[in-house]
């Protein structure tokens, strides 16, 4: 924990503290443990005139290893995607994951884009299934960009407070959008139908 604030120190004070969001997003989205609010919370408060950009950057640095994360499914899940899958001991999520997507393949995605479960059980998931890239690309840039523009609202709606919210409610927060998405996936799916 020392080292995140450590971090998020350098990064605040850094004249390119933006650079340094990207590029932890995208560490994070790969291989990075830490979820990155506990640094973009603290700099979207310091910069909130910027929150906007700052999400749309954090956005784009998760889509960048979004894509390498889909590329280690497709072209070298049996190297490096099963050594991420081992590495951070997600096999039985792995498992879980892959039944879920299997039944609902670009929901599953864009559910597990939101909640706060790594990230990288999709990505490559997709990747060995041969997943619709641009499918993949949309539903991972809808989920990410709901949890990181929500997180923006959240830093103009309540400032210094909005650390405290995320920690004490990024379950309940992440599982409330979960089921909206739910929601509207089965609004989208039957209505037509009934109609």
């Amino acid at each position: 924990m020392k080292r995140v604030k450590k971090w998020t120190k350098r990064i605040t004070e850094s004249k390119h503290g933006l650079w340094l969001i990207g590029l932890a997003s995208f560490l994070e989205t790969i291989i990075i443990p830490i979820p990155i609010e506990l640094v973009l919370i603290p700099y979207m408060v310091i910069n909130r005139q910027r929150v906007w950009l700052i999400a749309t950057v954090t956005t784009i640095g998760c889509l960048l290893g979004a894509i390498v994360g889909y590329g280690f499914g497709y072209f070298l899940f049996e190297s490096a995607g099963r050594w991420l899958i081992e590495t951070y001991e997600h096999q039985q999520a792995y498992e879980n994951f892959r039944q879920l997507f299997e039944d609902h393949g670009f929901w599953a995605i864009v559910s597990i884009g939101v909640v706060p479960i790594p990230f990288q059980i999709a990505m490559i998931t997709a990747g060995v299934a041969g997943y619709s890239f641009f499918l993949f690309l949309l539903a991972s840039t809808i989920a990410r960009g709901i949890r990181y523009f929500g997180l923006a609202v959240l830093v103009i709606m309540f400032g210094k407070q909005a650390q405290q919210l995320w920690e004490a409610h990024s379950r309940t927060v992440g599982l409330s959008l979960l089921a909206l998405i739910i929601v509207g996936f089965l609004a989208f799916r039957y209505l037509p139908q009934v109609f």
